[in-house]
């Protein structure tokens, strides 16, 4: 048959059958590579913004603790510095601390940029804030891999010309149990299209713990609701033959302290703001020098002792921090005591005594800054209780779960190999 005819045939039918093309000739490579992802097992990644490592002993969490009983649960994970959502979030897909991540804070600003913060969605679906770092959901796409991430900070981005191959826009209205069944809903396609990583993120724990303080009863209900949703996720997988051919893994981002209305560092009594350029305030902020005045001096007079408050240079940050050489981090870092908060007069002053009554953000090695680590799946060891690790470290432990080399990162997958089955024939 002639093209034309063909054609002509095509357009004749084209509201019955249809016509089928001939599939494009795959390189044996690209072959391959389809195969290997459709054998490799699913990983679900999913974050309990704010759940603190502690939180799974209060009783609220029965799904969890099932998991954690006949899976692995880690006596905590530690957070990258600073202990706050975007960086962390961020470390746990790339394996990079914030300061290698370049997402260095919630609040930041960028000499080519702009300024960056969680509210702006210009900003936070702006690849170039990301791209400092690769994702793991790009690189699982380089191998093959489908990819999906039901709300994860920097999955609206086009990172490196990548999305994922499907992604939601974040919206604090979808609830616990309208996610879980989108998770489902992917796990559901064909395989040509089903996802083999997949992100789930639920964020009620975290907004309570600000908005009531860790140790209220409000935290203790969204404790409960989330573990429902897990729960649904958990009934869903089953009913699906998929419970035991999944590796999960739920984890935190950090933790949260609580913070008295009264526990506030005035920074403004201390120095005089208009000398300074003021990039973020809150349990770690940051100012940059204003050009016409004497940053140095106002350096100097900072990092000498002060109540409740810790202030250095940028060249001049604890090692232990891993912070301080990207060019987004301010150059004084001024951090507060476990409890405390630095703000301004006028910042208090428009709050009007609404301010958070728990908070982050604090040094990561603190044990209110821990979170949660478990893991669940055919990879993974039963029933085991497993030691403290850093959070890059997640990040060498999934690509190894999904078989593909891992960019260049901070973690350690020695650090948690341990929690994994042997090799057959070890």
């Amino acid at each position: 048959m002639t093209y034309l005819s063909r054609l002509l045939l095509c357009i004749f039918v084209a509201f019955g059958a249809g016509c089928a093309t001939q599939p494009a000739t795959l390189t044996p490579q690209a072959q391959a590579q389809q195969a290997k992802a459709a054998a490799t097992t699913p990983l679900l990644l999913i974050s309990i913004d704010g759940y603190r490592a502690d939180y799974i002993n209060r009783g609220f969490s029965p799904t969890l603790q099932q998991l954690a009983a006949t899976g692995v649960h880690a006596d905590s994970m530690q957070p990258s510095f600073p202990s706050l959502t975007f960086p962390n979030h961020y470390a746990i897909v790339t394996g990079l601390v914030p300061d290698h991540n370049g997402i260095v804070n919630n609040t930041m600003v960028d000499a080519q940029l702009g300024k960056f913060s969680l509210s702006d969605r210009k900003a936070v679906s702006n690849g170039l804030w990301w791209d400092q770092a690769t994702p793991l959901w790009v690189t699982a796409d380089a191998n093959g891999m489908r990819t999906a991430t039901m709300f994860w900070p920097g999955s609206e981005a086009d990172i490196q010309g990548k999305h994922p191959d499907y992604w939601k826009p974040f919206n604090a209205k979808v609830t616990p149990n309208q996610r879980v069944d989108q998770i489902l809903a992917w796990l559901d396609l064909p395989p040509g299209k089903r996802p083999t990583f997949l992100t789930l993120y639920f964020d009620a724990v975290d907004h309570e713990g600000h908005m009531h303080g860790p140790d209220s009863p409000e935290v203790n209900q969204a404790l409960s609701q989330t573990d429902a949703a897990m729960a649904r996720l958990i009934e869903g997988l089953r009913q699906r033959g998929l419970l035991d051919q999944i590796n999960i893994i739920v984890l935190a981002d950090h933790g949260m302290a609580g913070v008295p209305l009264d526990h506030s560092i005035l920074i403004d009594k201390l120095i005089p703001m208009d000398d300074v350029q003021q990039v973020v305030l809150g349990e770690v902020a940051g100012f940059n020098p204003k050009r016409g005045h004497d940053f140095n001096a106002i350096e100097e007079q900072l990092e000498q002792p002060q109540q409740h408050m810790h202030c250095w240079d940028k060249t001049r940050m604890p090692a232990r921090f891993n912070y301080g050489s990207n060019a987004r981090v301010p150059q004084l870092v001024c951090l507060a005591d476990v409890g405390w908060r630095i703000t301004t007069s006028d910042y208090l002053a428009k709050k009007k005594g609404h301010i958070s009554l728990g908070e982050h953000g604090y040094d990561n090695a603190d044990p209110l800054m821990q979170a949660l680590f478990i893991a669940h799946g055919p990879a993974f060891q039963s029933g085991i209780r497993y030691h403290s690790f850093p959070n890059v470290d997640v990040y060498p432990l999934m690509a190894h779960l999904l078989g593909i080399t891992p960019m260049f990162n901070d973690g350690k997958l020695e650090d948690v190999q341990g929690m994994l089955k042997p090799a057959p024939g070890q």
